[in-house]
């Protein structure tokens, strides 16, 4: 296999394994929330990623004005992703979180559209409908019911579209790094989330937690800055700049599935077989969209290169 194929290929394991991680988050956020309140945890998680990414940061040095209005845009995005995914996850089911994030997967087609000029092909819309079926057969186990942080994650869902796609075009037009963006989107989150704390929510600040008597939040801390953020965001980012904000939608779409398979591992949840053929249909639709299918449509104004959608 040539470099040229094996890069497109690492980038598609590699958003397959950002799925992984995040289907695993939903648990260890709720393990972790019940030590330290949402806005703390915002904070510290993203504070930490921000340290971490600073070095990061001297390419925009050259960045004009427009540049910085973007890439600060897309940090206030995804303040808004995490504040009502976090919230909706303390106020709502698993499974129902699970499903509704889901629907960012066929949002962001429409946002792409709109904001981008790119028309979803006929493939890519069937895998959006195909993984949104299996996220609802995976939801539904028990019965669908709706709670008050659902609200919270259908808002989630379609800033998280809005995010992929403005964190595109930012990157399109100014030709910034993606680990400079990372770095600029999590300091936005962390302030974001102090000041919120500070002005409006002062209960949500508290001392942080011992390493002594609160060992396993730490851990958990550490996998969401390191797993969850750094690496996930860094991935997320490159191939939003090298590829479709649809496509990198659809690999990432399987992050509910793996959700049920972490909460059936490791925290002993019951997933009936019903719950499992979703959760196969939701594999298969992001399989569908490692496929580099020819377009119909040979006009695409996101970007001109020989093999569509090249990631």
């Amino acid at each position: 296999m040539s470099k040229q194929n094996r890069l497109p290929l690492l980038s598609d394991v590699l958003l397959l394994a950002v799925a992984m991680v995040w289907g695993s988050s939903y648990g260890v956020v709720k393990g972790a929330l019940a030590v330290y309140p949402v806005l703390g945890l915002l904070a510290l998680r993203f504070g930490l990623t921000f340290v971490l990414l600073a070095p990061a940061l001297r390419p925009l040095r050259h960045a004009d004005a427009r540049a910085w209005r973007g890439v600060l845009g897309a940090g206030g995005l995804l303040l808004g992703v995490f504040l009502a995914e976090t919230f909706g996850v303390l106020l709502t089911r698993a499974a129902n979180a699970a499903f509704l994030i889901s629907l960012s997967v066929v949002l962001t087609p429409l946002v792409e559209w709109r904001l981008l000029g790119r028309r979803p092909g006929r493939m890519e819309c069937g895998a959006a409908g195909l993984s949104l079926l299996g996220a609802w057969l995976l939801a539904d186990d028990g019965g669908w019911r709706f709670h008050g942080g659902d609200a919270l994650i259908l808002v989630a869902a379609l800033l998280r579209a809005l995010n992929v796609c403005v964190s595109k075009r930012v990157m399109r037009d100014a030709t910034l790094p993606p680990l400079s963006v990372t770095a600029v989107q999590s300091g936005v989150v962390a302030l974001g989330s102090t000041t919120i704390a500070l002005l409006f929510a002062p209960g949500q600040w508290r001392h942080v937690p011992s390493f002594t008597t609160h060992g396993t939040f730490w851990v958990s801390v550490v996998y969401l800055v390191l797993a969850c953020t750094l690496f996930a965001f860094f991935v997320q980012n490159h191939a939003i700049k090298r590829s479709s904000p649809t496509r990198v939608a659809l690999l990432m779409g399987s992050e509910p599935a793996f959700g049920a398979l972490f909460a059936c591992l490791w925290l002993g949840e019951r997933i009936s077989a019903t719950a499992w053929i979703g959760g196969g249909m939701i594999v298969f639709a992001s399989l569908l969209a490692t496929v580099r299918w020819r377009r119909s449509v040979p006009h695409d104004t996101t970007h001109r290169v020989p093999i569509p959608d090249q990631a």
